[in-house]
């Protein structure tokens, strides 16, 4: 089955023909990024005109560039949820649009679903039948879940503020290291020293022992920034090294702890976070500690982008037109 993936939850607009729910035969991926950084954050309306200026051109070069015809395409798969509705309206009415003209059935994707998924783009018999614990964790999202099977999750544990992502973001601007932050404080931090600072992550009494609370640490640099006076290169090399490591021990010792409990023995995580280097490593080194097999995406499909959507489209029933709605606040489970 040859399947049409088109993600527009945010600033990505992400085109992508995958074949058997594996293999990615060609992909598009344009960003409104350049657009939102003078507003240090995404500007919905800003994003949601990019998406109807960019979709229509991207998807006639990746027809092109895979040499594929609307013919041999089965499906069109799209996000529905959860995102900014402005960009998944735009998304939903492209599908509409190619599914009513090519005659073509329509899959609403879950768009943190996908991004668990993209882990497992790579092969063609991933043991989704076994038990699994998942951890999506992006800029709008972070969290623990169970995965019983394809689209199928029940919530462990999520943030109860920011979003790691998002905490990453707010940082990065207080270092004045601008937007997006993720990256940027990646980069300065192999410069840093990561036990500089010491930060304390709030452990909860309430709630689930897998939530998250990172507004805590986030306000600490706030003020530790305060003390300094002066954004120094190397305060801000330790400070972004120091905060890294805080939080990428946070994530992992809860996700350990999860898979641990739970008795799984696959990992699955997801999510635009996932690229950054000292998390993946951190990951790989926890999971082989407990022999926990960890699946985990290529960079490509980290952020997002429309392979993770063609790819679980392609397990996912099919709806009619009228069915095809946006679902801006859909959870994980």
């Amino acid at each position: 089955m040859l399947v049409l993936g088109i993600e527009t939850s945010c600033d990505e607009t992400g085109l992508a023909l995958v074949a058997d729910g594996h293999r990615v035969l060609g992909a598009q991926l344009a960003s409104s990024l350049l657009q939102h950084q003078k507003y240090g954050g995404v500007i919905p309306e800003i994003a949601s005109r990019a998406h109807v200026e960019l979709l229509t051109c991207e998807l006639e070069t990746l027809l092109e560039s895979t040499q594929i015809s609307p013919s041999q395409i089965d499906r069109v798969a799209v996000t529905r949820g959860p995102g900014l509705s402005g960009c998944l309206l735009t998304g939903m009415a492209a599908a509409k649009a190619l599914g009513l003209a090519w005659q073509k059935e329509l899959v609403p994707v879950n768009h943190l679903h996908a991004h668990l998924y993209a882990a497992f783009m790579g092969d063609p018999e991933p043991p989704l039948r076994q038990r699994m614990i998942g951890l999506v964790i992006s800029g709008g999202h972070t969290a623990l879940v169970r995965m019983d099977g394809i689209g199928r999750t029940s919530l462990l544990g999520q943030t109860r503020d920011d979003a790691v992502g998002e905490a990453f973001d707010k940082v990065g601007k207080l270092l004045g290291l601008g937007f997006p932050g993720g990256p940027e404080i990646e980069r300065v931090a192999r410069e840093g020293n990561p036990s500089a600072f010491r930060f304390t992550v709030p452990r909860m009494k309430s709630g689930s022992p897998y939530d998250f609370s990172l507004s805590g640490i986030k306000t600490a640099v706030l003020y530790k920034v305060r003390e300094a006076g002066s954004l120094t290169p190397q305060f801000v090399a330790d400070m972004a090294a120091s905060f890294q490591s805080s939080v990428v021990e946070e994530v992992v010792q809860k996700t350990v702890r999860a898979c641990r409990e739970a008795g799984a023995v696959h990992l699955a995580v997801g999510g635009g976070v996932v690229a950054n280097g000292t998390l993946r490593r951190r990951l790989a080194e926890a999971c082989a500690e407990v022999a926990v097999r960890l699946w985990i995406p290529p960079l490509s499909l980290c952020t997002d982008n429309g392979g993770m959507v063609a790819g679980l489209g392609h397990h996912l029933p099919a709806v009619t037109s009228k069915e095809l709605t946006a679902i801006p606040e859909l959870g994980v489970s």
